[in-house]
C-alpha cells in the first residue's frame, strides 16, 4: 500500500515529524494523563489528520469520571484539523485539506436506517475515529485516524473563512436540531430549556431557529446572563422556586408547549412533566447514564397526555444542515467558547468541564 504524505496549511509543515504523538489517555476512572503514544497507522480508504481543536463534550466528562468505559481510551468527538495522509483509493480529499469529521455514521441499509433510526444502526455505533486503543473519538490527541466509513459519508471540507475552533460545532449542533426536531417544535410555540451550559444554549439557540418562543432557567447566573444575550425571552433561577409559576403565568396557565431538558438530574424529570401542558412533550436529552433510574407521576403520561421522548447522539439527515448552520455563522458558535486549553493541560479542561465557574460555557482544547 502506498500513501500520499505531505503538506502545507499557511506555510507550516504538517507531516509528524516522528512516529509518536502526544494524546491524553484514560486509564481508569478519573484519570487522564497526557502520554506519548504511536501514530496511528492508515489503510487504505483511510485518512489521517492533525487535530487541531477539539471541544470537550459532557459525555466524555461523565465517561472518565464515573469510569463507565474501560481503559485505556482516547477521546473527544467534536473535532476539526488538517489532513496530512491519504491512503490508497481515497479521492475526496488530498493532505492540506481542512476538515470537520463526525466519529459515527449509520450504514444507510438495515431497520432501523430505513426508519430513520440513525443512531440505533449497528454500523452507526462502531467508532471510526481513533487515536489509538479502542476506537473512542481520538480527538484528545495530534493525530486522528479515520476509517473508511467515515471518509466517505462522515468528513465535510471546511470553508476558508471557517475556523477550526467554530467547525468543532458542527457535530454538537447536529445532536441539538435532532434533539428539537425529535420533540417536534414548531413556529408559535413555546419551549422551556432547562440548563444553560454550551448544550443548553445550543437547544435554546435552535429551538428559536424553528420559530419558538424559548425561555430558559440555570442555577449559574452568568449563564442566565448569556442566554438572555444570545436570545432567550427570558431566563429564570430554578432555586427562586417560581418557575412553574413564571411559565404558567405567561401560556395562560397551561404549561409549555415543549421542555427541554439539558441536565443530567432525574430529580428534574418531574419538574419537566409538571412544566409541559397537557399533551405536551418532554425531551430529554442529557440522560444517557446507563445506571441512572428515573422516577415520575404516572398520571403526567396516563392521564395528561403528556410525552417523554429521548435523543441520543446525531443524525447523518441533519448532517448538511447542521454543517450549513455554523459554516454560514447563522449561530453565534464561537462566542460559546469560554475557555481554551492545549492539550498539555486537560486535565485542567476536564476538570473545569466538570466543574464550571460562573462564566463557563464551552470549553476547547487547542492544538498548536
Amino acid at each position: 500500500m502506498s500513501r500520499t504524505t505531505a503538506i502545507i496549511e499557511s506555510g507550516s509543515d504538517l507531516r509528524p515529524s516522528s512516529k509518536t504523538m502526544r494524546a491524553a489517555v484514560y486509564r481508569g476512572q478519573g484519570r487522564v494523563g497526557v502520554e506519548t503514544v504511536p501514530i496511528p497507522e492508515i489503510r487504505d480508504g483511510e485518512v489521517l489528520f492533525r487535530v487541531a481543536a477539539c471541544g470537550i463534550c459532557g459525555t466524555d466528562v461523565k465517561k472518565i469520571h464515573h469510569g463507565f468505559v474501560p481503559p485505556p481510551q482516547i477521546f473527544g468527538h467534536e473535532l476539526a484539523g488538517t489532513v496530512v495522509e491519504v491512503g490508497d483509493g481515497v479521492t475526496r480529499f488530498k493532505p492540506g485539506d481542512r476538515v470537520v469529521s463526525f466519529h459515527h455514521v449509520p450504514c444507510g441499509d438495515c431497520y432501523f436506517c430505513e426508519r430513520k433510526h440513525f443512531s440505533q444502526c449497528a454500523g452507526y455505533k462502531k467508532t471510526g475515529l481513533t487515536a489509538g486503543f479502542e476506537p473512542n473519538g481520538g480527538g484528545f490527541a495530534q493525530y486522528v485516524r479515520a476509517m473508511p466509513w467515515i471518509v466517505e459519508r462522515g468528513m465535510i471540507p471546511l470553508p476558508a473563512d471557517v475556523s477550526f475552533e467554530e467547525a468543532t460545532f458542527v457535530e454538537p449542533v447536529n445532536t441539538c436540531l435532532k434533539a428539537v426536531r425529535k420533540a417536534r417544535v414548531a413556529p408559535g410555540e413555546i419551549v422551556v430549556v432547562i440548563g444553560q451550559g454550551p448544550i443548553g444554549l445550543l437547544l435554546m439557540l435552535l429551538a428559536k431557529y424553528e420559530g419558538a418562543t424559548v425561555y430558559t432557567s440555570d442555577p449559574m447566573a452568568g449563564r442566565r446572563a448569556a442566554s438572555i444575550r444570545f436570545g432567550a425571552a427570558e431566563s429564570f433561577d430554578p432555586a427562586a422556586g417560581n418557575l412553574l409559576e413564571e411559565i404558567r403565568r405567561r401560556t395562560e396557565g397551561r404549561g409549555a408547549d415543549a421542555i427541554l431538558l439539558a441536565v443530567p438530574s432525574p430529580t428534574l424529570v418531574p419538574e419537566a412533566l409538571a412544566l409541559a401542558r397537557p399533551g405536551g412533550r418532554v425531551l430529554l436529552f442529557a440522560h444517557n447514564d446507563p445506571v441512572m433510574q428515573l422516577d415520575f407521576p404516572a398520571a403526567a403520561v396516563g392521564v395528561e397526555e403528556k410525552e417523554i421522548l429521548g435523543s441520543y447522539s446525531a443524525s447523518i439527515e441533519d448532517q448538511a444542515e447542521s454543517a450549513k448552520l455554523v459554516f454560514e455563522k447563522r449561530l453565534p458558535v464561537k462566542q460559546l467558547i469560554s475557555h481554551r486549553f492545549p492539550l498539555e493541560d486537560i486535565a485542567s479542561a476536564l476538570e473545569l468541564a466538570a466543574h464550571p465557574a460562573g462564566d463557563t460555557l464551552k470549553v476547547v482544547v487547542v492544538n498548536s
